[in-house]
Order: C-alpha cells, then sequence, then structure tokens
C-alpha cells in the first residue's frame, strides 16, 4: 500500500514511525517548506529513502503517485481542501485532529468519502491507549451499570515560544483555542466512552492571560448526556510552569474509573461491583510506560490498513472526529451566547468567534 504524507511539521515524526512500523511503502513527503523533509528522510533505511520524492505542491504529488494512503499533518485551517482534493483522487485518509474547524467542512469530508468510497480516519490516537482499550471493554461489557458522571481534565501549558513557533495557532480562522487543539483528545474520549449522543452544554470560556493569541486559554463545560449522565469538562493552557495532568474520571452505578498519565495510559482507579480485578488492572497500567515514538499513531494506522483491506469503517472515522468538533463548538456556542445549548448542531464554525476576547 503506497503512502505519503501532506505536512511534515512536529507531528509528523509520528505518522512516518507509524508507516515504517507497519510496512506502508513511503512514496513522498509534501510541504510548502522543506525544513521539515530531511529529518524525516533520516528517520527512513537508506533503500528506502531512496524512493521517496519531495514535493511543495501536493496535487502534483497526487496527480503523478495517487498514493493508495495520505496523511494530512498539515495546520487545522487549511485540511478541508487537502483533504477533499485527496478524496477526488481516490486516496484513503487519516487526518491529523481536528478534522476539520466547522461542521460544515466536517459534513463536505464525510458527503465525499462516502460518495467516492474511500475511507478517512481522524487521528485521535489516544483512543488505541491499551488504558483506554481496556475502560472501552468495561463500558461495552456494562460493568459500570447505569453511567451517571464523568469529568475530563486537561491542565496543561502553552507559552509565547510555542503560539510563536506557528503563527496559525490561537487563532479562530485557523485553530481555535485550548479546546479545540489541546483538549480534544480528552474530549473526544469523554464523548465515546459516556454514551456519545450529547443532549445538551452550558460552559464558559475566557482568555485570561495569553493575551497575543485569539481564542481561548481556558475552558468549563458541563454536558449532559441523552443517557441521563452528566459530565464536566475543564481545560486550560495557563498552569505554571508546565504541565501539570490530564485525567479522566468515570462513575457508574456499579464500576469507577481514573485514569491519568500523560495521555491517560495510567489507571489510578478500577472498582467493579462484579468482580475484583482492580489489583491487577492498576499493576499492569500503575505507571506510565517508555515514551514510544509514533505508538498511538501505530496503532491507529494498524487498524487503518485493516478497514482499507476490509471495507470496514476505521476505529476513529470521520463521523467521530466531527462529534469531536460538534461538543466543542457547542461549547463556544454557549460561552458566547450565556446560554445552554441543545444539540446535535448544524452548523458551526471557530471563525463565529472572531473578536470575541477583544471587545
Amino acid at each position: 500500500m503506497t503512502y505519503a504524507i501532506i505536512g511534515c511539521g512536529a507531528i509528523s515524526k509520528n505518522h512516518i514511525a507509524a508507516a515504517l512500523n507497519t510496512g506502508l511503502e513511503i512514496v513522498a513527503l509534501c510541504d510548502i517548506v522543506d525544513k521539515g523533509m530531511p529529518a524525516l528522510l533520516e528517520m527512513m533505511p537508506e533503500a528506502q529513502r531512496a524512493k521517496v520524492r519531495c514535493y511543495a505542491d501536493y496535487k502534483e504529488m497526487l496527480s503523478e503517485l495517487h498514493p493508495d494512503l495520505v496523511a494530512i499533518a498539515t495546520g487545522s485551517g487549511v485540511k478541508t481542501a487537502i483533504a477533499l482534493d485527496c478524496i477526488a483522487a481516490g486516496a484513503n485518509l487519516i487526518i491529523e485532529k481536528p478534522i476539520a474547524l466547522s461542521l460544515r467542512d466536517a459534513d463536505a469530508i464525510i458527503d465525499a468519502a462516502r460518495a467516492k468510497g474511500v475511507q478517512v480516519c481522524v487521528c485521535h490516537q489516544n483512543r488505541m491507549n491499551p488504558s483506554v482499550q481496556a475502560i472501552r471493554q468495561a463500558v461495552d461489557e456494562g460493568r459500570f451499570g447505569r453511567m451517571l458522571h464523568g469529568s475530563a481534565r486537561i491542565l496543561w501549558n502553552r507559552n509565547r515560544a510555542y503560539y510563536d513557533a506557528a503563527k496559525w495557532r490561537g487563532t479562530w480562522k485557523s485553530d481555535g483555542g485550548t479546546l479545540m487543539n489541546q483538549c480534544i483528545h480528552s474530549i473526544d474520549i469523554l464523548r465515546w466512552l459516556m454514551g456519545n449522543e450529547v443532549k445538551q452544554v452550558f460552559a464558559y470560556t475566557d482568555r485570561q492571560i495569553h493575551d497575543y493569541i485569539e481564542a481561548e486559554d481556558i475552558g468549563v463545560a458541563v454536558v449532559k448526556f441523552a443517557n441521563g449522565a452528566y459530565a464536566t469538562i475543564e481545560g486550560t493552557v495557563n498552569v505554571y510552569p508546565r504541565n501539570l495532568e490530564e485525567s479522566l474520571t468515570l462513575l457508574g452505578e456499579t464500576g469507577t474509573v481514573q485514569a491519568g498519565g500523560k495521555s491517560l495510559n495510567v489507571i489510578g482507579t478500577w472498582n467493579f461491583a462484579d468482580r475484583d480485578d482492580s489489583a491487577e488492572m492498576l499493576e499492569k497500567f500503575g505507571e506510565n510506560p517508555p515514551a514510544v515514538p509514533g505508538l498511538g499513531h501505530t496503532r491507529i494506522y494498524e487498524d487503518m490498513i485493516d478497514a482499507i483491506q476490509t471495507g470496514r469503517a476505521p476505529c476513529v472515522s470521520a463521523e467521530d472526529g466531527r462529534r469531536a468538533i460538534e461538543l466543542i463548538l457547542a461549547i463556544y456556542q454557549s460561552a458566547a451566547t450565556g446560554l445552554p445549548v441543545d444539540l446535535p448542531l448544524k452548523e458551526g464554525a471557530t471563525i463565529d468567534y472572531a473578536g470575541r476576547f477583544d471587545q
């Protein structure tokens, strides 16, 4: 299966590691600037490196090479046009989160992929963590009983150097704020584990100390699910001086789980009424595993390759990616209006909130 990547910034190393780990035939690297390409080429065996072509124009790459699978790892604001061109060329896609910055664009990608018969996966790779998969299995087995309450806390630091490194970061047109960028993985997992169907959201967002960006640096929300469960979301990049925690708590009538660590890969609490396997789970997931570049991405790639070969939907589909941004856009709408927002949403975009914190 031939593979190309569009966008050779920092996250692209995880994608190339995943492509190498899964045996894909890497045929092209593409970026409007080439400064990230040498490091990606160095990751490859010499024989493979010699076969890779480098492009500045992704349309030229698509027309000349017709890759089977393309990863889009560009800035958030330009993904939709690239995705639609890739789909039109018959390529299957792995899109770095978020899938898009508007529901209209997400729907356009979903509709185009369906019409063309190609697969689209959104890279919410933390879903593939063994700890998160274990929690999902407990949900599927009904071990929580009636789901009651959950929470996602993302207490991180992002300083000026981070935003200055890429001018699109923190802008409404091309990024959104901490909820859309830093917190989206945990928001996606919270929704996925608690029942997916959200009924209503009420939220506050603010730009407290990052006056050099446009969007929020803190967001807090209360979520009501259609199944009667409630959840809270707390996300910020205002923690001094470094990241403090990322945690997830799920409370059911017959089960309680709490996960944390660098990417929800540490389980600190595991209690269920049906059987006592707490000691086993805490031993298995009780500490952060060694950092392995591209590990979560590799599992996404393994699943996507199988999905393409078998015709089934990938584990994180384009529709899943839409659900994640829908919840965040509902939070933005509630915070801007001061009112609860009912879901589902038919429309919404980050650009709708341009200038909100400048008034």
